[in-house]
């Protein structure tokens, strides 16, 4: 890999690289982006590939397993020039003949061991590369081709609803309001269907994410799912989730005080800003279901 992506944001390599945080590499990449953008440099016939070339190392460093994976490459690489850097010729001498009686005797060379750990390494990284790229290239076919830190993640549990039913709306008694602080383990689309999947069949998820908190709708299949996951899905324990229904099932007993204390409480805990968002999010499901009646 000859590559530094650190290099390629204008950031520095090796252990200081690797102490910068996410923060500060995504500052970098805007710098960079708006600098290279093909678009200011409509003479230079390299910028498309140079700016394609910015954007895969800034996404190797900020997947936490690739960026790992590259820091232990860049210290096999750092400790293996040390190595020979602190190594004078004669000494070098010495050590090539030692290593020859090593081998000569079945024992493993160290530069050899350190040169199968970096291909190692190598292989690693490169599938985490591939694996980025195709997770990039999944999103693009849902979410559009614009780059940026993306805020919103929008992830379909179905690719279409298949006779959805004659009143082409979307019944709220099914939907779910799910909220977490962005603490510890953060929740995907993927693991909130793990979650909630056992409380039965999930239509649709789709996810909000911003810097303090995390924020889902989740669609279940029928009410009665809905109903046995409100309250029950509690998450992992160090950032539990807050699970609310989008429209809340009243019994007919319950005294119409108690209603809008409810409701109140429910509207305190998601805010005004959660509301705006799955209203626009409920309006853009229920333009789809019409699509797919047509």
């Amino acid at each position: 890999m000859d590559v530094d992506h650190y290099s390629v944001l204008g950031l520095p390599s090796g252990e200081e690289g690797a102490n910068l945080t996410p923060k500060e590499i995504t500052k970098a990449y805007r710098e960079k982006a708006r600098d290279l953008h093909p678009d200011k440099r409509k003479d230079d016939p390299n910028a498309h590939e140079n700016f394609i070339k910015l954007k895969s190392s800034y996404e190797i460093l900020v997947d936490e397993k690739a960026r790992k994976l590259f820091d232990d490459l860049l210290r096999v690489k750092r400790d293996q020039q040390l190595r020979f850097a602190q190594q004078d010729s004669k000494r070098r001498k010495m050590m090539s003949d030692l290593e020859d009686r090593e081998r000569a005797s079945f024992t493993p060379d160290p530069s050899v061991k350190a040169k199968e750990e970096e291909e190692r390494i190598s292989r690693k990284l490169k599938d985490e590369i591939a694996r980025i790229r195709a997770m990039h290239a999944d999103k693009g076919t849902s979410m559009g081709t614009g780059s940026g830190s993306g805020l919103y993640q929008v992830k379909v549990g179905r690719e279409g609803n298949n006779g959805g039913g004659g009143g082409g709306g979307l019944d709220k008694e099914k939907v779910l309001k799910v909220s977490w602080e962005k603490i510890g383990e953060d929740y995907t689309a993927e693991k909130l269907r793990e979650l909630f999947s056992r409380f039965g069949e999930v239509e649709d998820i789709v996810v909000k994410s911003s810097k303090k908190k995390g924020s889902a709708l989740v669609v279940m299949a029928t009410k009665e799912a809905a109903v046995a996951a409100t309250g029950s899905v509690s998450g992992s324990l160090s950032n539990p989730l807050l699970v609310v229904p989008l429209k809340p099932t009243i019994a007919a007993e319950f005294p119409v005080p108690q209603k809008a204390q409810e409701t109140d409480r429910f509207s305190n805990l998601v805010g005004a800003g959660y509301r705006a968002f799955e209203d626009a999010v409920l309006q853009k499901l229920k333009e789809a279901a019409e699509k797919q009646q047509k």
